[in-house]
């Protein structure tokens, strides 16, 4: 891998295991923590600590398998001047369209579409599946059309994400 510092064989078989979309953070989260002890080697047990430091709380576990995880895509243009505030708020609380969720549910991913026609949705989708997500929400924003723009692609993002055997539920908060 680099910066000066060599890598075991078995760290680097260790690295494999971690999910490509996390590795080079992984990466760079480790050989920080080994330049800060002083040494020039990283080792398999490197990677397992910084693994289980970083990484391990989201990844699966036998906790989590009966849980209900949801996320929610959100309108790229109103997420200039929205936080997210209303639809967290009404998660925690499990009001509006959150109202029927219990306790046993996770928010996993909170997303914008990518802007129009919703060209990132289809591929954060599929790193929410590696994640068992059950049901996402198209957010108020992309429902209302008094408010904010009409979203114009509402309903390709919506078959977009039904085709990859995912409920949609339209709204958040409202």
């Amino acid at each position: 891998m680099g910066n000066g510092l060599k890598w075991s064989e078995e760290a680097l078989k260790e690295m494999e295991k971690i999910p490509g979309f996390v590795r080079k953070m992984a990466q760079r989260a480790v050989e920080e923590q080994v330049r800060a002890s002083g040494r020039k080697e990283v080792t398999a047990q490197d990677v397992r600590q910084g693994q289980e430091k970083y990484i391990k709380f989201a990844e699966k576990n036998e906790q989590d398998k009966n849980k209900i995880r949801i996320a929610v895509v959100r309108c790229e243009i109103v997420s200039e001047v929205c936080p997210g505030i209303a639809c967290f708020k009404a998660f925690n609380a499990r009001q509006q369209q959150f109202a029927s969720y219990g306790d046993n549910v996770e928010m996993i991913g909170f997303f914008t579409c990518g802007g129009c026609p919703g060209r990132r949705v289809s591929r954060l989708v599929d790193t929410l599946l590696k994640y068992d997500v059950d049901v996402v929400h198209l957010s108020s924003c992309m429902m209302l059309e008094e408010d904010y723009p009409r979203c114009p692609n509402r309903a390709q993002i919506k078959r977009t994400i039904e085709s990859k055997g995912i409920k949609v539920v339209e709204g958040t908060h409202h």
